[in-house]
């Protein structure tokens, strides 16, 4: 399949397939067009008995610095609950195959999210994470207060979820949200390395223990992220987000009215 914002390969001799997000010109922003088409991709893959395991990736200066703003500012609460665009991250959540997310430069908001889908995390020593959400009036909406939760506890997803501050690869190994720490020029290679280990171990074992390792970790975990996007369409509905996201377009400082 061909793919306008994505570049899709195979390791030879492996049973790994590689998914490059190829939106360079926006720092690979997660536009609807993006999210379908990397859904059709992972469909594919369900489907292929010649992958076992798939690294998702970016480019060395933004795994995915966010989603797309200039497509949701304009968006109603009502077309935030029925467009879709959020439960796109819950197909990927439910793929059945090991994904190794390989991360540099900004992931951010719902790259942050995007990374968390999936299963593992190797990431440069460029890397930026981040949920700046609350910077333009809302919320992560596709799991990341669930998931940042789950994975480095309350106190800390908390700080960095209300304050919207960004941090450091080596914090993010420090807090457990990622797997390990290479530089630039290699941890695309580490990422792969990971993926054509497990993809080399018995794909049904394979399957059957991600699925029982995401169930220990997900605890309620789909009702806990339908709530948190029905709090993140009812924002679209303030004036604040409406501030935000117009500044953060303008490229200017918001005026916040509480209201």
């Amino acid at each position: 399949m061909s793919y306008q914002h994505l570049l899709v390969t195979q390791e030879p001799d492996t049973k790994i397939a590689i998914v490059q997000l190829n939106r360079p010109q926006a720092l690979n922003a997660l536009n609807f067009d993006l999210m379908n088409e990397l859904l059709s991709a992972f469909r594919a893959f369900a489907k292929d008995d010649s992958v076992n395991a798939v690294v998702l990736t970016g480019n060395d200066k933004a795994f995915a610095a966010g989603a797309d703003i200039k497509e949701m500012a304009t968006a109603t609460s009502a077309e935030m609950l029925t467009k879709g665009y959020l439960e796109l991250w819950d197909e990927l959540h439910t793929f059945k195959k090991p994904i190794v997310a390989a991360v540099s430069g900004f992931c951010l908001g719902g790259g942050a999210e995007l990374a968390m889908v999936c299963d593992m995390i190797v990431a440069s020593e460029t890397a930026k994470f981040g949920q700046p959400e609350i910077n333009i009036g809302v919320i992560p909406g596709a799991g990341g207060t669930q998931r940042l939760t789950r994975a480095v506890g309350k106190v800390k997803a908390m700080e960095l979820i209300l304050t919207g501050r960004q941090f450091t690869a080596e914090e993010a190994l420090s807090m457990g949200l990622i797997n390990k720490i290479a530089p630039v020029d290699s941890y695309l290679a580490e990422a792969k390395k990971l993926a054509t280990e497990i993809a080399s171990k018995p794909p049904i074992a394979v399957r059957l223990a991600k699925e029982a390792v995401l169930r220990a970790a997900s605890t309620n975990l789909n009702e806990d992220v339908e709530f948190e996007r029905r709090l993140f369409a009812l924002l679209f509905a303030t004036d604040d987000m409406r501030e935000g996201m117009t500044a953060f377009i303008e490229k200017r400082k918001p005026v916040w009215k509480g209201k």
